[in-house]
């Protein structure tokens, strides 16, 4: 029998198409080419729902949230939905949804690199691809997942890797959670990091600043004369930084702003090791929280939602570090 899916249309370039004299730019056809595509409707009963039809990158971490609490009213009434996305920002909303979601029911973002009027177009395979994968029973409780070019990601892990191929979506360290192949939904692995954080608002004053070999404190200071509830550091290795910022980091941890260090490297751990002026290790000596693993753009939104759900800067640093891989 055939699962009742939603498909939620956001935008992006998977409903774009190109114009001659504009360029690739969004078209209205997209959700009634849904509504009649037969391989489609011979996958799942499927309803259609545009929430909006935007360039990715006019995304919002406000519209993100109002998209996820669209989610959970609908999951209701479906055995699991399918977002369709841009993918300059995918992995930003996929995760902030990932957080604040209260179904269990199959949550899966898809999305395509080519527009409709591209040669070898991606978006009708990984719109199929993602229905699968959102009817299938092993998708029960897995978090938010992504599905592009038949592969299966969770959210929190998922980047987008390259600005162009159909392959662009990885995830980094860990690999894809499964496959979507011919004739079956494969999963390969489980994921252990989902975490639940619910909240009804966000906290949008979060600051993301990337370290560069040479930087000076304007953007820290920035963040100090704004008011910022917490900044998230990209610094460089396993979480350094130029010792010429000590000052303006403990000035912006003495005004009760939260200081989070990432890495600005693709995969790994930051870690408390190094012990000279802004290494790790003395950073957090001073009360930088070290973010493990999790990317900038995905720290800063975790804050966010903590900010949101708290508003305390002393809950909001025990349970961003009780997460903490």
């Amino acid at each position: 029998m055939n699962k009742n899916i939603l498909i939620i249309l956001t935008g992006g370039t998977i409903a774009m198409k190109l114009s001659e004299k504009l360029g690739v730019i969004p078209t209205s056809e997209f959700a009634d080419f849904l509504k009649s595509f037969p391989q489609l409707t011979s996958t799942a009963q499927v309803d259609v729902l545009e929430f909006s039809n935007i360039p990715s990158p006019y995304m919002t971490p406000e519209k993100m949230f109002e998209l996820a609490r669209l989610i959970d009213l609908k999951a209701v009434d479906y055995d699991g939905l399918v977002i369709t996305h841009g993918t300059d920002t995918l992995e930003e909303t996929a995760y902030l949804a990932d957080l604040v979601l209260t179904t269990r029911k199959p949550v899966v973002f898809t999305a395509a690199m080519r527009s409709g009027s591209d040669l070898g177009l991606d978006g009708p395979r990984n719109i199929i691809g993602a229905v699968r994968v959102a009817c299938h029973p092993d998708s029960y409780d897995k978090g938010v997942l992504v599905v592009m070019n038949d592969e299966i990601h969770a959210a929190r892990d998922v980047v987008k890797s390259d600005t162009g191929k159909v392959d662009a979506f990885i995830s980094l360290g860990y690999g894809p959670l499964g496959s979507v192949d011919p004739d079956r939904v494969v999963y390969h692995r489980q994921t252990i990091f989902q975490e639940s954080i619910w909240t009804d608002k966000l906290e949008p004053n979060i600051d993301l600043i990337k370290a560069t070999a040479g930087m000076d404190a304007r953007y820290i200071q920035c963040s100090i004369q704004h008011k910022a509830k917490a900044v998230v550091i990209e610094a460089m290795g396993r979480g350094n930084l130029p010792d010429y910022l000590e000052p303006d980091i403990r000035q912006a941890l003495d005004s009760n702003i939260l200081v989070v260090l990432s890495s600005r490297a693709y995969t790994g751990r930051v870690l408390p090791e190094y012990g000279y002026v802004c290494g790790g290790k003395y950073l957090q000596q001073m009360g930088v929280i070290l973010a493990g693993d999790l990317q900038g753009i995905k720290a800063r939104l975790k804050l966010m939602v903590l900010f949101g759900k708290y508003n305390d800067p002393l809950l909001v640093r025990k349970f961003f570090l009780d997460s903490i891989v």
